[in-house]
């Protein structure tokens, strides 16, 4: 069992870990395009999290640098806004209230059901069959983060049109990243984050 004591300190807690999780996938998706897809994606639900933000006319551009700042400004995508470091660590997040009832599956986590309910919403269209397969390619690296044994990927569609309540189903042909892929981009992106940890503390030092 993993104890909060033992995990990572959250850069922003506000929007939860499964969140700053799905920005730690983003990083890992190897297609330019893609990732700017999966990332536009973790901005709606962000907002959906936090619905007082859309109270100002910014929003949008605060979700960005809240959303950078939690990749620690390594996400390589097409912004729609100028990202300055120094700015976006001066703002903060109002602190927001926990959703309350209970989620279908803990180890998707509340701000996965909450993307595939954003999706579900959508009209009928390619984005949105797109965004369904990198909703089910998060889905399964979400289930490895709680079982490395074992994956069915059947199984995930299931619970997929579960979740949407039928209204999300794969497309004709689809076929999901192989496990063993997605341990070994899980494994680099941690690697490369902790190097990235190293180098920081070791040059926080010598200042």
């Amino acid at each position: 069992m993993e104890y909060n004591t033992q995990r990572e300190q959250l850069k922003i807690s506000d929007y939860g870990r499964h969140v700053a999780k799905m920005v730690d996938y983003c990083k890992t998706i190897a297609d330019r395009g893609e990732r700017t897809a999966m990332a536009n994606t973790i901005i709606d639900v962000m907002a959906h999290v936090n619905p007082k933000i859309k109270e100002r006319t910014d929003y949008k551009h605060i979700l960005w640098d809240h959303m950078m700042m939690m990749a620690d400004y390594g996400l390589d995508v097409d912004c729609p806004y100028e990202i300055s470091r120094e700015e976006t660590e001066n703002i903060r997040p109002q602190r927001i209230k926990y959703h309350e009832g209970s989620i279908r599956y803990r180890h998707y986590g509340r701000a996965l059901e909450d993307m595939v309910k954003a999706v579900a919403e959508m009209p009928e269209c390619e984005e949105r069959t797109v965004l369904t397969g990198q909703i089910a390619h998060a889905m399964k690296r979400q289930y490895l983060q709680w079982n490395r044994n074992t994956v069915d990927d059947a199984l995930i569609a299931e619970q997929l049109g579960e979740l949407s309540d039928g209204r999300l189903r794969l497309p004709e042909g689809f076929t999901f990243t192989p496990s063993q892929d997605l341990l070994n981009a899980m494994e680099a992106a941690a690697a490369k984050k902790e190097a990235n940890e190293a180098k920081r503390k070791k040059k926080k030092k010598k200042k």
